[in-house]
Formats: C-alpha cells, structure tokens, sequence
C-alpha cells in the first residue's frame, strides 16, 4: 500500500465505519452494550489551611458489595489527593498513570507538582478516550499557588468549586454542604463536614456505605490520612436474622390448586454381557 492510500484512509474528523455494522447485529437482536451502574459518595471541600477529601468505603459488583473496606482516594502526589469514582479499574489505572508521569517530571525537574499540571493530564486522558474510561474523580490539593479542587467527569470536563461531590450519592451529600458550607472553616470544622457529607450518602444511597475514609491536605502540615474514621459500620443491621423460619400452615393463600399424572414410558433393555 502506498503513502497516497494510507493518507487517504486516514483522514480527520469522524469515522462512521461500525454504524452499518452496529445496526445489523442490532436488527439480529444482538444487544449492544450499556453504561455501568456505579455506586459512591466522593467529596471535597477547601478550608482555612488546605483541602480535604473524603469517601465511603463500599465497593459493589450490580447488586453485590463485592468490598466493604476499598481505598477510594488515591495518591496523585505528595501535595496531590484524588477521590475516583466509576470503575474501580479506571479510577485505579488513570490516577497511577498520572502519579508516575507527576513524579518523573519532578525527578527531572526538581520542583514540586502544580495541581493545575496533574488536572490538565487527567482531563487530556480521560477526553481522549471519549467518556469509555469510567473515571469520575474529584482532585484536591496545595501547592505554591495556593489550595484547589477540581471535579473531572469522564468525558474530561472539569469545575472549579470551593466544595463539591460526586458518585450516586452525591446528591445526598450535595445537601449537607449546601446547608452547612462556610468560607475559613477550621480543619475540624472541615472533617466533620465531609464525614456528615459522607454518612448522608451511606445513608441515602444503596451503592455507598460501610465507613469513612477522609484525607487532609496542610499547607503546613502536609498530608494526613484519616483510614475508617468510625470504629464500626455506619449502616450495619439492628439485628441478626434467626436460623429458620416457622410459619403456620394456612399463612399463604392459594390461588389455584393443579394435578399432573405422570406414566413411565421408559423402556428397558437388558444389558448384553
């Protein structure tokens, strides 16, 4: 194949090549495949000194808690914190791709990562796969400039707010911030804050739940992680299920009572020795 050809074959712009294809096996009744239903509360809020991040701690499969103590916020750098979202895959495998290009440019340039520079990779990452990288994630951090947060949704549009919330529970924990949110709050003030923003979507949505996990990011005091920040589950049942169940005859009605007589019409044939 010549250069003319394959300049040819690849030209700019859309490429509409697999929409005859898709809509054939569509008319065979092939399924074409769907987004996935995630679950998770992830959020972030600047204080006084810094930032901080907080998650829940559940991790389903559909309807299966496949991981009732996972690690949803991860390291992006030392000054850099970011909470995921999405697949777990995803969020795992973009923010320790991005971590290891943060800290080779550190290593050649012997500066410390801007959260602006790891905000701009993420978003360039996850646009450039067009929203089929399930990666929700919020992005906290301080650096010489001052303290930011960033939401990065996973078409790689991004915001810029003084708190925000993301996963099935962020609505729930939406609500906890709009009502209680201040300019200059202490780091107390700000812990407690997310962990009340965290507990409403363990609360409030099915996908989200066992504990807290929060992360504070110091302009002085640098990081510090807060792992499970209660002693127990915030939502364990009230009570312990009974082996067996004992219900009088007559409990449930019948609608309609049937009767099958089955012959044996198997024939048998004796065995040759």
């Amino acid at each position: 194949m010549d250069a003319t050809s394959v300049l040819a074959q690849n030209k700019g712009g859309f490429n509409f090549d697999n929409c005859a294809r898709n809509a054939a096996l569509n008319d065979k009744g092939m399924k074409m495949p769907g987004a996935m239903k995630t679950g998770t509360t992830i959020v972030g809020l600047i204080y006084k000194d810094g930032v901080v991040l907080a998650a829940d701690t559940r991790a389903t499969g559909g309807s299966i808690v496949a991981d009732k103590n996972c690690e949803k916020i991860h390291k992006i750098a030392d000054n850099i914190w970011c909470c995921g979202a999405g697949t777990s895959a995803d969020t795992e495998n973009t923010t320790g791709l991005i971590q290891s290009q943060l800290e080779l440019q550190r290593l050649q340039t012997g500066r410390q990562p801007r959260v602006l520079g790891a905000l701009t990779r993420l978003k360039q990452r996850l646009f450039k796969y067009q929203g089929h990288v399930s990666a929700a994630l919020v992005l906290g951090g301080v650096d010489c400039t001052g303290s930011y947060l960033y939401t990065v949704y996973p078409h790689g549009s991004t915001d810029q707010l003084p708190y925000a919330t993301m996963g099935s529970g962020s609505l729930a924990a939406m609500s906890i911030f709009e009502s209680q949110y201040k300019d200059d709050m202490t780091e107390k003030e700000a812990i407690d804050l997310a962990d009340q923003a965290i507990q409403a979507g363990i609360f409030n949505d099915l996908g989200s739940g066992s504990n807290v996990d929060v992360c504070v990011i110091s302009k002085t005091d640098g990081m510090k992680m807060h792992r499970s920040l209660h002693d127990q589950k915030l939502n364990q049942r009230g009570y312990e299920r009974k082996a067996g169940y004992v219900f009088p005859r007559g409990s449930t009605a019948w609608l309609k009572e049937t009767e099958q007589i089955f012959k044996n019409n198997i024939e048998v044939t004796p065995m040759q020795s």
